[in-house]
């Protein structure tokens, strides 16, 4: 399948006005690869006329402009696809971690208001649970597979015509992020938000259209990955190798055998590849990697330094989150200012501010902050209340802590309480105390995240039993089991540990920065 000669040519600022970056591609080379995955390849022409074809399925299934879409898939073409068509239709679209129950996802598929869910047969059962919570999601599509009540997504793009569609129009993503009071919520834009990262990125990757390759680590349901590790190379032309599960030795091996050029990790990964014995790392040529980004967690010192030993110069870290940000440091600059997480962008202001809100001096730690975007802000979807929350003055903060040096480098000390990172991944206390309170053996609960070596933090909750109710590993064992029956397991507790009263303030709100600080005594960061 390739393009029709026939229609409307792009030029790159029409192309990327209106979410045509995959065309222009098409346009120019139709049989550059795209995408290398387990699952299928695509060359550029050919992921084109599917988004094409996917569009037109949308349309004559009611779906316009302003309309939203659920996708649950794993590393697969059909996620690029999915991504590619909601962004040059108008279509918001809601990638959804398929690591949660069928509970977990129903809720946002019914949140989000998708009148469509494009869905992995590998989990289909999750999602057959899920789409039962959200009425009006009627146009179902199943892909690798069969999944009950949903039609096969490649009979459906079969009937349509694979040409560029005459009225493209941008459509924006909206991923979810988790809150401290339970339920995720929706980061929406009604027009994009500023790239203020864009020309230090760009700078940085210099992609080279038909000789670069980027390999895609992480799932793509996640932010990172799906901006900085598959829309930004497609849009510059560059084709991308899927990784359907992360592994150490795989990485390195894929690597080698496509001479990857670009990738993004987070420090788990580096970790975990540094563990590796010599003579496994050796094996492999990775000398054509000439950008590693990394972000989503902070980075402990001694791992970076022993990442950039071992790769060059090639590492690079950005400070962000779904809603927004722009702090970025290559090797270079992190040598000299080892531990920092670098210095505001162009065009992004960052300060720490005190517990009131006032601007602090260098080396003084505080709350980071970030000056809100003139246009392209976000809302949290359907959500008033949380969105103003976000907000004060026009700066809004991720909740970390931190101090600026008189260079301007930001470093983290610290983050809200409320927030694990394990693995690069956000995990919310609050919505996994509301599991373990509900067994009978719970007075009441602080789950916190305590060190780990290899996923910088994991997760514990700490209980306070009812009167007269032993402690014993066989309960710990129970409380595990009972949030793996309403939970994703990654965000389930690893160990339960019993305390006979939690610290609470006189209002009875537990101090959750007690709990923890003797897990953190004699780490330094509290991160």
């Amino acid at each position: 399948m390739g393009m029709n000669e026939k229609v409307k040519t792009w030029t790159p600022e029409e192309a990327s006005a209106c979410g045509m970056m995959i065309a222009l591609h098409a346009q120019a080379a139709p049989e550059r690869p795209a995408i290398l995955s387990q699952s299928g390849d695509r060359t550029f022409g050919a992921l084109n006329a599917h988004c094409n074809q996917l569009v037109r399925a949308f349309r004559s299934a009611g779906l316009q402009a302003g309309d939203g879409v659920a996708l649950i898939c794993a590393n697969r073409p059909e996620f690029v696809e999915v991504i590619g068509a909601c962004q040059r239709s108008g279509i918001r679209v809601t990638p959804i971690n398929w690591h949660l129950t069928g509970e977990e996802m129903g809720y946002i598929v019914d949140n989000c208001e998708a009148k469509a869910v494009v869905a992995d047969a590998r989990f289909a059962a999750a999602v057959r649970e899920a789409v039962q919570q959200a009425p009006n999601a009627r146009f179902l599509l199943a892909v690798g597979g069969k999944i009950d009540g949903f039609l096969d997504y490649g009979d459906a793009l079969a009937e349509q015509p694979a040409e560029n569609i005459e009225d493209p129009s941008l459509g924006q993503p909206m991923l979810y992020t988790s809150g401290t009071t339970g339920h995720p919520k929706g980061v929406h834009r009604t027009s994009p938000a500023p790239p203020m990262m864009t020309d230090v990125l760009s700078k940085t990757a210099a992609f080279r259209p038909g000789e670069d390759l980027g390999l895609v680590t992480g799932p793509l349901y996640h932010a990172a990955p799906l901006a900085l590790n598959m829309s930004f190379p497609l849009a510059n032309g560059v084709g991308l190798v899927l990784m359907d599960r992360w592994d150490a030795e795989e990485t390195l091996r894929l690597v080698d055998r496509h001479s990857v050029t670009h990738t993004h990790v987070v420090p788990t990964m580096f970790h975990r590849m540094l563990q590796l014995p010599d003579d496994v790392k050796s094996k492999y040529d990775l000398s054509s990697l000439r950008w590693v980004l990394h972000g989503a967690a902070p980075c402990p010192e001694d791992t970076k330094r022993r990442t950039i030993e071992w790769l060059g110069p090639v590492v690079y870290e950005y400070y962000a989150a779904t809603e927004g940000g722009g702090i970025f440091i290559t090797s270079e600059e992190w040598l000299k200012k080892p531990g920092s997480v670098g210095r505001a962008v162009a065009g992004v202001v960052a300060e720490v501010h005190d517990e009131e809100h006032r601007k602090l001096p260098p080396g003084e730690v505080g709350t980071i902050y970030f000056r809100a975007p003139e246009s392209g802000r976000f809302t949290y979807f359907k959500d008033t209340e949380k969105t103003a929350s976000a907000y004060h003055d026009n700066y809004y903060t991720m909740g970390d802590k931190g101090y600026v040096d008189e260079d301007g480098y930001f470093f983290l000390t610290g983050r809200s309480a409320e927030q694990i990172i394990s693995g690069g991944v956000n995990i919310y206390p609050a919505e996994i105390d509301a599991v373990l309170i509900t067994h009978p053996a719970v007075l009441d609960v602080a789950t916190i995240g305590v060190p780990d070596d290899e996923w910088g933090e994991a997760v514990r909750g700490v209980v306070q039993l009812l009167p007269g109710t032993e402690p014993s590993e066989d309960l710990a064992a129970e409380l595990i089991e009972h949030c793996h029956a309403h939970l994703a397991r990654y965000k389930c507790p690893r160990a339960i540990d019993f305390i006979s009263e939690l610290p609470r303030l006189p209002t009875g709100k537990i101090l959750r920065r007690i709990v923890r600080e003797p897990y953190w005594a004699g780490h330094g960061k509290s991160i």
